[in-house]
């Protein structure tokens, strides 16, 4: 968290995967289906990829040990294999973000304690009418790692809109979500969980990148739960990719 301002690193994980979805979601679509008059579905394969980085901006702000960053996180995901349908793009969801971090140097119970922070994200899928999704929120985050092992907490508070799309949201999103990851011999094993008890819904995501050549590893994907994408954020799905992903 000292090494400079105004340099790119990566924020989130970055991969192309190829997906197979066992449950895809036509609900949203098929009004305009109906107006093209055409009967074309989903396909249950398509292609997915993911672009995050952040950028720290200010170092010490207002003289204390304070670092301002701004973050972005793209996720797409490509039919690209649906030829009846002209390939389209199904889904593609922004995610810019204001994050207030502070490094932390101590230890409990053998845990090092990493970084703590605040932070203001904003996600949408740049979409109109009855196809738009988008949510504002303001979270607090700590971060810990122990021998190989890391993991991120954040718990989040959705910010209330005069022009809401999807006033259920956190519902099926919930209040947080908790990121883990361990490193071994060059391979990282993950997982994002987010849960909410009061409706008992939530997702689960599991990784696996293994070492290919240099910044390039494989990887392998699972997901089961709602909220994928944005436009599925009430919908339950279960999906498997496999692909690469860049640690850079």
């Amino acid at each position: 968290y000292r090494r400079g301002v105004f340099k790119f690193r990566p924020h989130h994980a970055n991969y192309l995967i190829a997906t197979r979805t066992y449950r895809p979601n036509d609900a949203p679509y098929v009004p305009y289906r109906d107006l093209a008059d055409g009967d074309t579905k989903l396909s249950k394969a398509e292609l997915a990829f993911q672009l995050s980085f952040k950028m720290k901006m200010i170092e010490q702000a207002f003289g204390k040990p304070i670092d301002l960053w701004f973050g972005y996180t793209q996720n797409s995901y490509w039919q690209a294999a649906n030829h009846d349908a002209s390939s389209p793009f199904r889904e593609t969801n922004y995610q810019p973000e204001i994050m207030a971090i502070t490094p932390l140097h101590a230890q409990v119970g053998g845990v090092d304690l990493r970084f703590a922070g605040l932070g203001f994200v904003h996600q949408s899928n740049g979409q109109s009418g009855s196809l738009s999704r988008s949510w504002n929120r303001v979270y607090a985050q700590l971060g810990v790692e122990k021998e190989g092992f890391s993991a991120t907490a954040r718990v989040w508070k959705r910010l209330s809109e005069s022009d809401d799309d999807n006033p259920d949201i956190v519902d099926y999103m919930g209040h947080g979500d908790l990121a883990l990851a361990y490193r071994r011999e060059g391979h990282i094993y993950s997982s994002t969980l987010r849960y909410n008890f009061h409706t008992d819904k939530g997702a689960i995501q599991a990784g696996w990148a293994f070492p290919l050549a240099g910044n390039l590893k494989g990887y392998a994907q699972a997901f089961a739960g709602y909220g994928q994408s944005l436009i599925d954020y009430n919908y339950f799905q279960r999906s498997v990719g496999f692909g690469v992903l860049g640690t850079f």
